[in-house]
């Protein structure tokens, strides 16, 4: 799903590029019309798709299932790192334009873009060659080493590095291990969660992240408390605790879930 994902999103831009390059302000016109449509082409196929009926046992049971959901310590950790990853991917989002274009520099975005894409992309295509293949990794190693360099790079670029090839390198290093992270995160989840827990677990893990991105957003707008590097360096921070997390989830086993049905 990373790399349709990633695919989906270069396409995107190939189209607006293609829209712009002759008249920006008709292509702009252009680009919020096929933005239309193409969300009205979403929407179909989502009602179209959407053709289950809720099962009003499990509705009724969503008491007990949440109940398990934070007595399990693995499910928790698996919510940690999602939550961490959110925080650290959205920290990378808000500031790696800025953080190019430093002191007036004149970077080309349009291109670099394509170019972190791509490696998330390739992450995403070595996961499963990790885990099967000659190394035949297990999976919370793979994410313990991963979360790792994720916050090493981070602390590279949280130290206000300005060299523009080492920073697009490491821009890119950190969308292949994002890619690679995604997919691993979500076979632990079916190892871990049950299925009808999956979802609502991710939007939990969601909550706190989305939280502590407003309260940086604020202090850095708003009061101008804190600078960039310090936002990058806590999110350097969010991934090493993953990391963290994930060696705990390792050191208490790789048991599969228990059925709380029957609990």
């Amino acid at each position: 799903m990373t790399f349709f994902e990633s695919v989906s999103l270069i396409g995107s831009q190939v189209l607006a590029n293609w829209l712009l390059a002759s008249n920006v302000e008709k292509g702009i016109a252009s680009s919020s019309t096929a933005t239309i449509f193409l969300a009205i082409i979403g929407i179909i196929c989502v009602a179209e798709g959407w053709k289950q009926t809720p099962n009003t046992a499990l509705v009724n049971d969503h008491g007990m299932s949440y109940t398990h959901t934070f007595n399990d310590k693995r499910i928790l950790l698996l919510g940690f790192a999602h939550a961490c990853l959110h925080f650290s991917i959205a920290i990378f989002w808000i500031l790696w334009a800025p953080t190019l274009v430093a002191d007036g520099r004149e970077v080309h975005l349009g291109l670099i873009y394509p170019c972190l894409l791509g490696a998330r992309m390739l992450g995403s295509t070595v996961f499963p060659w990790l885990l099967s293949g000659p190394l035949s990794l297990r999976t919370e190693d793979c994410l313990v080493y991963a979360f790792t360099v994720l916050g090493l790079v981070l602390s590279i670029v949280a130290y206000d590095y300005q060299e523009i090839g080492v920073l697009v390198s490491l821009f890119c290093l950190f969308h292949a291990g994002v890619g690679l992270i995604i997919p691993s995160l979500a076979r632990l989840r079916t190892m871990h969660v049950p299925n009808e827990l999956r979802g609502g677990m991710m939007s939990l893990s969601l909550a706190p992240a989305n939280a502590a991105i407003l309260f940086l957003l604020i202090q850095r707008g708003y009061y101008q408390n804190i600078e960039n590097s310090t936002m990058v360096a806590l999110a350097a921070l969010g991934l090493f605790m993953a990391a963290g997390s994930m060696h705990l989830l390792k050191r208490w086993g790789k048991q599969p879930y228990q059925n709380w049905h029957k609990s």
